[in-house]
């Protein structure tokens, strides 16, 4: 009973302390939650289109023959050690959660040098046995002499992503549709009743 006593009530100050602190880390806990920041430590290529600018690279790679065997960060983050893919996936994330926080996303995606050097990597790291294959040195001109110093899309252009990967080039003709997709056909009225017609 008497430390009960002794007890004094917290200082203005200290109040508005624990109302400032209570509001960061709710803050916090909630924009971790929206943000979808947890699903970023994982290798599920679903987590490149949290943000929906990606949509055209999730879609391209997800039909293209690397999609049956890889996932985005088999490609797209190092692997030579565990700290380097975790440091270069943090700093590369930030960097883009910054530029789509700030509306600042480029119509077409195109990847800065930090990252094509990562993904030049990758390619070698997969594909050791082409890149040093005697035999395509023999019949493709100026392969053996430039088959480390290119870029390996140079010539692959097409892989994996193909040409076309701007945002208003890729709609419901490729695009997995989302359960409200699923729901709401997306099959104008006329053209439903043109077809029952039809179908008559």
């Amino acid at each position: 009973m008497g430390f009960i006593s002794n007890l004094k009530p917290p200082q203005k100050w200290q109040t508005w302390v624990i109302i400032l602190s209570g509001t960061v880390i709710g803050l916090g806990l909630f924009i971790l939650q929206e943000s979808k920041a947890i699903s970023y430590l994982s290798d599920d290529p679903k987590t490149c289109i949290n943000c929906h600018v990606m949509t055209p690279e999730y879609i391209t790679w997800e039909h293209s023959s690397h999609g049956k065997v890889t996932n985005c960060n088999d490609c797209h983050v190092p692997h030579d050690n565990v700290f380097r893919k975790y440091a270069f996936k943090a700093k590369d994330g930030l960097y883009h959660a910054t530029i789509f926080t700030l509306h600042a996303e480029p119509e077409v995606i195109v990847m800065h040098e930090p990252g094509q050097k990562v993904v030049k990597e990758n390619c070698i790291r997969c594909h050791q046995n082409q890149v040093t294959d005697a035999k395509a040195s023999s019949w493709i001109e100026g392969h053996d002499a430039s088959r480390l110093e290119r870029q390996c899309w140079e010539c692959h252009k097409e892989v994996p992503h193909g040409r076309v990967k701007s945002l208003s080039s890729v709609g419901y003709q490729v695009e997995p549709l989302t359960e409200k997709q699923n729901t709401e056909s997306i099959v104008p009225t006329w053209m439903k009743e043109q077809l029952d017609l039809n179908n008559k």
